[in-house]
């Protein structure tokens, strides 16, 4: 066992960042709100920080292409890694460039499956250019290797983003895939549905079962064309995120018995309710839902580590990551998130993988049950800040750490004057955690995975619910004196 001289605290800040040259002047939630601990940790003439500096969370800095904006699992794994880890969107870029995505032996194989079959293949993901959990660009190149491989039939379930994009963009992504199934000559729009039902990641299996009863029963707005559907609900005040089903083309485009479907979305954590059900990995959520017989079901990249679907850019294997190398030396280290930011402080920080190290003890912390978290905006970080203090009062972890999820969840939502109710709680719980070291002699860093709040408003003074390409801070504070 290692000799451990200097308990430490890391707290990453979800959605915190600090405003660019470039940042519009209004719209910035953290200046907006009461933040006396991590203002007062950024004042040069800091009484309380020892430390303060400026990362980068974006672009090439976290292994993402250039000027893509960071996001939250991409921010822990490089916090968890100490080192940049470069993406699965970047390996899959540069597949798609070298013209080699048919090449991939899981594409390959699920598409022969549907050629050879039925002749029927489904495309099914976020289509958007966002960067968070899928590119509409590899979209285009699935359907390249469908048409070279001649793939009868391809049908594409539109999920609406509205989140990583501006909450109307969908239209505009939706006229340029049209476009391009046009242009290639094969590809069918079957279902539009947004994020918030087809991508739930929080166990609210309504949402996950409205989308999949648009996508295999055909329940939903009928429509002829999409793009003309999509333009009304946005005159009707649904944006992306939020677009309950569209049906396109009847029943012949459902999901039907012996179908092929490939999940295109490259980030893992919001397809796997989805994948599990229509899978059958385990369908005791939604038992009695109508679900095909003998479909395949195959993704992009890998969506939990026990799911035994073909995947077709495999996890790259990190060795000696932050909480590995702790568990390897005897460090007892302590975890800390609500449920929505639970996978990031574990599987994301852990390196992408879900093993539990030695002396590694993890507390996940209800987040409360609202339909989006304007309702709610102070989310769990009050009870987040005193579980993380009651860790550090036990004494017994040498390493705590733990997520504060208000910034960039109640950010997502657009809600300018909720969105400061997040941070103002936010902050207050950093406080809480600052005072906690203090007693109890841990050395406290305070940074972020990525910005959000800190541009609530875009330069059309629209609500902007993405992320940003800002810098984010890094703080060091109750660091002991030097020689001591």
């Amino acid at each position: 066992m290692a000799k451990v001289n200097q308990k430490v605290v890391l707290i990453v800040i979800d959605g915190w960042g600090v405003p660019g040259p470039n940042s519009p002047s209004n719209g910035d939630a953290i200046a907006a709100a009461e933040t006396p601990f991590m203002s007062g940790f950024a004042d040069p003439k800091s009484k309380t920080a020892q430390g303060y500096t400026e990362l980068d969370a974006s672009s090439l800095a976290v292994g993402l292409p250039e000027g893509l904006m960071g996001n939250s699992e991409v921010g822990h794994l490089n916090i968890g890694a100490g080192r940049v880890v470069w993406q699965d969107s970047v390996r899959i870029d540069q597949t798609l460039k070298k013209g080699e995505l048919g090449k991939v032996d899981n594409i390959a194989k699920s598409f022969s499956r549907a050629k050879e079959g039925n002749g029927r293949l489904h495309l099914l993901g976020l289509i958007s250019d966002g960067g968070v959990h899928s590119n509409i660009s590899h979209l285009f190149g699935l359907l390249q290797v469908a048409k070279e491989m001649q793939v009868p039939e391809v049908f594409i379930h539109f999920f609406g983003d509205g989140r990583d994009t501006d909450p109307k963009s969908s239209a505009k992504f939706m006229q340029q895939l049209l476009e391009k199934t046009k242009e290639i000559g094969l590809g069918e729009v079957a279902t539009v549905v947004g994020r918030y039902y087809a991508m739930d990641r929080d166990k609210r299996w309504d949402r996950v079962e409205l989308a999949m009863k648009g996508i295999v029963s055909g329940e939903g707005e009928d429509s002829s064309d999409p793009l003309k559907t999509i333009n009304e609900r946005y005159e009707k005040g649904e944006n992306d995120e939020f677009l309950k089903p569209i049906i396109v083309g009847g029943k012949d485009r459902r999901v039907q018995d012996g179908d092929t479907l490939f999940f295109f979305n490259y980030r893992s954590d919001r397809v796997r309710e989805m994948t599990q059900l229509l899978g059958d990995y385990d369908r005791t959520p939604k038992a009695d839902f109508p679900y095909p017989n003998d479909i395949h079901i195959s993704t992009m990249t890998q969506y939990k580590t026990d799911y035994t679907f073909p995947v077709a850019f495999s996890p790259q294997h990190m060795g000696n990551v932050l909480a590995e190398w702790f568990g390897k030396k005897g460090v007892q280290q302590c975890h800390v998130a609500e449920t929505e930011k639970y996978a990031h402080v574990t599987f994301f920080f852990n390196g992408g993988v879900e093993k539990q190290f030695d002396g590694e003890v993890r507390d996940m912390i209800p987040s409360p049950k609202v339909a989006t978290y304007d309702l709610d905006p102070e989310m769990s970080a009050a009870d987040v800040g005193d579980k993380l203090a009651e860790r550090i009062g036990e004494g017994k972890f040498e390493f705590v750490m733990n997520n504060f999820a208000p910034p960039d969840m109640v950010g997502h939502t657009g809600v300018y004057d909720a969105a400061i109710q997040g941070v103002a709680a936010t902050d207050k719980a950093i406080g809480a955690v600052y005072e906690a070291c203090k007693k109890n002699g841990y050395l406290l860093f305070v940074t972020s995975d990525h910005g959000n709040a800190e541009e609530m408003i875009t330069d059309k003074g629209t609500p902007k619910t993405s992320h940003t390409t800002n810098k984010v801070p890094l703080v060091m504070a109750n660091a002991p004196e030097a020689g001591a």
